[in-house]
């Protein structure tokens, strides 16, 4: 109908200009400005401001990223020191008129019958084509430098160091409380050496005594008499020994 001609059409119309809804804001809008304003940080992300220009002289060099090396320094082959001495040049005159009486085919003969034989190297088999392999990192014998308590005390003699310790700790108690309650008394270092001194000299004329016997015992006063004398001789001997070994001899004292 709006496309039909009609006469009502050439009145001027009045035009209707359609309204708009309000933009939305956020209650938070006011909070959120402040709190922007207040936290701003110049060139947080898009970097300084003005950056300064490198000088003329900065500029990128040639081999100027390579790594650094190290000082140069001289090699040296590290069997350079068991290296036999060179080889004389053709210029070098050798030393004439030196002369050796050495017997090379007699010293090398004795060094070899007198050479200990070398331990030839134990290996393993693994393969049917015969590929062998050193036995001892192989894992097929028993390695003790592999044990967790290599080289550590084992327990049974620190338990038995404990107890001797514990008994020599008892045995000093005992002594003290036996020495304060005066039941035994130490014999001087001068006696203890007088005593000692008597033993070996007895022993001595034992002995003495014993090596004038006769080679056959062919009676029994002798035979008895020679083995008194070695008994003699024996406990004589175990006493020595007892007071060499002990430096501090306590004695009972003997009460009335």
């Amino acid at each position: 109908m709006e496309h039909e001609e009609s006469i009502y059409n050439l009145i001027a119309r009045e035009r209707i200009v359609a309204q708009k809804p309000p933009r939305y804001q956020s209650k938070f809008r006011t909070m959120a400005e402040s709190e922007y304003k207040t936290r701003k940080q110049g060139a947080k992300t898009m970097g300084p401001a003005a950056v300064p220009l490198n000088s003329t002289r900065d500029f990128l060099k040639k081999r100027s990223g390579e790594p650094k090396l190290a000082d140069p320094t001289s090699f040296k082959y590290p069997d350079e020191a068991a290296r036999r001495p060179a080889v004389p040049t053709r210029k070098e005159q050798p030393m004439m008129g030196l002369q050796s009486k050495k017997d090379f085919i007699k010293t090398n003969a004795v060094e070899n019958i007198n050479a200990v034989p070398k331990k030839p190297t134990e290996r393993y088999v693994d393969t049917v084509m015969g590929a062998t392999h050193t036995l001892s990192p192989s894992g097929l014998v028993p390695n003790y430098l592999q044990k967790k308590d290599y080289g550590k005390t084992p327990g049974y003699l620190t338990r038995r160091k404990e107890e001797m310790d514990e008994a020599q700790k008892r045995y000093e108690e005992y002594v003290e409380e036996s020495k304060r309650e005066g039941a035994i008394k130490q014999i001087p270092q001068e006696e203890r050496d007088e005593i000692l001194a008597g033993l070996k000299k007895n022993w001595e004329e034992v002995h003495h005594q014993y090596q004038g016997l006769s080679v056959v015992a062919d009676t029994a006063p002798k035979k008895a008499r020679k083995e008194r004398m070695e008994a003699e001789m024996k406990q004589l001997e175990k006493d020595i020994e007892l007071i060499e070994k002990h430096r501090i001899i306590y004695i009972a004292r003997h009460h009335p």
